[in-house]
Order: C-alpha cells, then sequence, then structure tokens
C-alpha cells in the first residue's frame, strides 16, 4: 500500500506542474487569439484557423510599436498618454499599470537588482528586489533609502519597504533565480 501511494504522489509531483503549464499556455492563447480572432472568426466561419487571431494581436502590437516611434503617431500617443495622466480614478490605474510594464520590459528595469535585506534586531534575511534607488524625488527625507519590494512566497503579493542604503547588501543573483527561490518557499534552489 505504500508503494502505491508513494507512485501516486510521484505522479502528482510530475503531473499537475505540466498540466498547469498547459493550462496557462492555452488559456493566455485562447485569450490572445481572441482579441482578434473573435472578429476574424465571424467573418470567415468555417474557413478561420485558430492562432490567425493571436497572428494579427502580435502583429498589429508590433506595429504600434514601430509607429509610436514616429513623429506624428509618437505625438499621437503622447497626447493619449498625457489625457490619461490628468482624468482622476483613471490616472491611478493607468499610471501604476504602465509603470509596472515598463519596470519588466522598458529600458531600465526595476526588478534587476537583488538585494539582501537584514530584519531588524534579528539575524533573519528576506531577499527582495530595489524598485527605486532615487527616493529623494518622492520625499526629500528619504534621500539616502531604496525601495525594496519583498515578494511573499506562492503568492504575487508583497511588501515594499522603504530601506537606509547600508542596510541592504546587493547580491550577485539573477532577479529570475531569485524570484523563483522567494516564490517557491526557497524550495526551488539555482542549481535546479
Amino acid at each position: 500500500m505504500k508503494a502505491i501511494i508513494k507512485n501516486f504522489i510521484n505522479g502528482i509531483l510530475v503531473f499537475v506542474p505540466i498540466i498547469l503549464v498547459i493550462f496557462v499556455i492555452y488559456k493566455t492563447f485562447m485569450f490572445l487569439d481572441s482579441i482578434l480572432g473573435d472578429t476574424l472568426r465571424t467573418q470567415l466561419k468555417e474557413d478561420y484557423i485558430p492562432g490567425i487571431g493571436l497572428l494579427l494581436t502580435l502583429i498589429l502590437i508590433t506595429l504600434i510599436g514601430w509607429l509610436s516611434t514616429k513623429f506624428i503617431i509618437e505625438k499621437i500617443i503622447h497626447i493619449f498618454d498625457f489625457t490619461l495622466d490628468r482624468i482622476p480614478v483613471v490616472k491611478t490605474i493607468y499610471s501604476v499599470i504602465k509603470d509596472t510594464v515598463h519596470s519588466f520590459l522598458g529600458e531600465k528595469k526595476s526588478f534587476s537588482k537583488v538585494a539582501l535585506v537584514t530584519m531588524p534586531g534579528s539575524d533573519m534575511k528576506n531577499i527582495g528586489f530595489i524598485t527605486s534607488e532615487d527616493l529623494e524625488q518622492f520625499y526629500h527625507p528619504l534621500k539616502e533609502h531604496v525601495a525594496v519590494y519583498i515578494p511573499q512566497t506562492f503568492q504575487v503579493a508583497g511588501f515594499t519597504f522603504l530601506i537606509p542604503k547600508e542596510r541592504i547588501e546587493i547580491i550577485d543573483v539573477k532577479a529570475e533565480d531569485a524570484m523563483k527561490f522567494v516564490l517557491s518557499g526557497g524550495m526551488a534552489s539555482k542549481g535546479k
């Protein structure tokens, strides 16, 4: 009986991560395919090939990115950006989404520096990510502090702490490896 239970648990350990990855990829594919695919599906009916909507969405995003560097379109995008930054409530949502996307994909990635933070009054340490090193613009008395985002294990939530610069240690670990380590509760080590 113990062998059956052990094999069942091994099966779960192999099966569940594979199924979850397939599920997430499938849902992402279906969502991206539906953005333009739903319109095409009504026009083409039986001739519609799954994935055309995704392909056209990727082409459209690339085209928008290319056009955003051209003078007239860049000015239109700037006006649109300026307008969204002036609408109450919308400006908060827009700026958070825009800053988050830029922190992962922009020229200056915010989660690129991994920091080791010692908890006050103890030898315990947390792994965090420096998100801002220039807090003086935010609030002048914080000019000697940095913002460190410390994610929570098994979630996408976390805390942002404003910590004096001398109390953090930058460690030579890839941000992806550190995030994987923290989110897995320390179970995913760099060697895997």
